[in-house]
């Protein structure tokens, strides 16, 4: 039987990182299949949570943010297409695009969540913020991805229109923070184990091996002193 796997995955759909770093998380599984059945939910991180409406250039908040001239985001941006790429995804980013808050589309995962839609919704939203160059604070750009990931578009609309998730994102948010997240992607692998960064396919397989065997060793160990 495949050992059953609890992961917290702590995100922004603003954080191409993030979207890597599933994308090797997703792939690991994948070759993982047989031996561990792991349950993943979405959990929000806010990477500009003070962005004002209509966001900011993001080649302008990037180099400001981390001190980055404009070649070097450049070159950063390139280096994350390509590993993007990697995982099947595309990234359409250029100097023109702008950076946006996303607590909005966070109220949306928490949403598809109760609908057993999570991860298409996850998925959607990476794709308007990265691949479609979307506002995710646009509520037609984001009832058009909740349709995409299999939900109803005009519940979608009224969840926005209203306060819906809004508690339940900033109690979640306040959460991690106190766990001591501070940086995404941030997968808690059964509320113990942190795997940081956006991994490739490779070193997720590893670590959710040496996690699964960790377990198993501990079940063995205390099933014999029982």
């Amino acid at each position: 039987m495949p050992r059953k796997l609890k992961i917290d995955f702590v995100s922004d759909i603003a954080c191409p990182w993030c979207v890597i770093g599933l994308g090797g998380l997703e792939q690991a599984l994948g070759d993982l299949a047989g031996e561990i059945d792991a349950e993943v939910r979405f959990h929000p991180f806010e990477l500009n949570q003070d962005m004002p409406a209509g966001g900011e250039n993001s080649l302008e908040h990037i180099a400001r943010k981390y001190g980055m001239s404009a070649d070097q985001v450049r070159e950063n941006r390139a280096r994350i297409s390509d590993r993007a790429a990697d995982v099947g995804f595309a990234m359409n980013a250029s100097d023109a695009s702008r950076a946006y808050n996303t607590f909005d589309a966070h109220r949306l995962i928490a949403w598809a969540g109760e609908n057993g839609r999570q991860i298409e919704m996850k998925r959607a939203l990476f794709k308007l913020y990265f691949t479609n160059q979307k506002d995710p604070g646009d509520p037609d750009a984001l009832a058009a991805a909740a349709e995409a990931a299999g939900l109803d578009a005009a519940e979608a609309r009224e969840v926005l229109a209203s306060n819906r998730y809004a508690e339940q994102v900033r109690s979640e948010e306040t959460l991690w923070r106190e766990r001591g997240i501070n940086s995404v992607p941030a997968v808690i692998v059964d509320d113990r184990y942190l795997i940081s960064g956006g991994q490739p396919a490779g070193e997720f397989e590893r670590q959710l091996r040496w996690i699964s065997a960790k377990l198993e060793d501990e079940q063995a160990t205390a099933a014999a002193t029982a």
